[in-house]
């Protein structure tokens, strides 16, 4: 059996591997799950996420991508798609699977062929002119998740910007604003994933 593969994407820092880890923790009693993570040189967030206990360790994958993060998750999507692959033949229940991308600019997409369902996470501190910057994770993306909502004040960003900004590029496609560290908004991220699961 397949997969529901949901791939993760969005600058360096903007909390992908915080809403990864999210997630695992909020899902893993209901599902059974699994994390394949995206790095150039490491496997720092594999490593995050055992260290944090998010899933069993054998449940996660590092991937090194030794490169171009777009490569492993687009053009040639390979490594992670055998890294799913294996952890199905592992876990014959395996029902859901999140692939997270390296850390990239606003340029990145997933292959199709890898994975159903996309989030891209952007940070609030970044500006609030990321939103209407576009490229395809703001404008494709299933779900855009403007994170760290708690620093708006502090570095001068309006969420009302970001909003009407989000919903001109996005047009009729959600986003939701969060904040990881506090869960902020991740009982609705996870609402729209069971959503798309059934």
């Amino acid at each position: 059996m397949s997969s529901y593969r949901i791939g993760i994407a969005g600058p360096v820092g903007s909390g992908k591997t915080a809403l990864l880890d999210a997630l695992c923790k909020n899902m893993r009693d209901n599902y059974s799950l699994a994390a394949v993570t995206n790095d150039i040189y490491t496997q720092e967030d594999a490593q995050f996420l055992v260290r944090s206990r998010a899933l069993t360790a054998d449940r996660i994958k590092g991937v090194e991508t030794g490169g171009c993060p777009h490569t492993a998750i687009r053009e040639d999507a390979s490594i992670n798609i055998e890294a799913i692959e294996a952890l199905e033949a592992q876990f014959l229940d395996l029902q859901l699977v999140f692939v997270e991308s390296g850390g990239d600019n606003l340029a990145a997409t997933f292959s199709p062929e890898l994975v159903d369902l996309t989030l891209y996470v952007i940070d609030v501190a970044a500006g609030d002119k990321i939103p209407r910057k576009g490229g395809p994770g703001i404008t494709k993306s299933d779900l855009l998740v403007i994170n760290k909502i708690d620093l708006a004040t502090m570095v001068g960003a309006s969420l009302e910007v970001m909003a009407r900004d989000a919903k001109k590029m996005r047009l009729d496609k959600p986003f939701i604003f969060t904040n990881l560290k506090t869960g902020e908004g991740l009982a609705e991220v996870i609402e729209f994933i069971k959503y798309r699961l059934h």
